[in-house]
């Protein structure tokens, strides 16, 4: 049986499955990004998320009430 972990709360410091870690790939693609990726690029990257996201509309959010 195969246990649930929420990586972005309990991986904060450093992987806790190790090994075992469904993430991986991701982890070495990531390495990989940042070695080869100058911090410019990277703060070009980021700047260009950021106005893509303010240009965007803005999304409403309706709470669920119970009824």
């Amino acid at each position: 049986m195969e246990n649930k972990v929420d990586c972005a709360v309990a991986c904060v410091n450093g992987c806790i499955l190790g090994d075992k870690c469904p993430n991986k790939e991701y982890a070495a693609a990531t390495s990989d990004f940042i070695s080869s990726t100058s911090l410019d690029k990277m703060l070009e990257i980021a700047e260009a998320a950021r106005m893509k996201k303010m240009s965007a509309p803005p999304q409403w959010v309706y709470p669920d009430f119970p009824e």
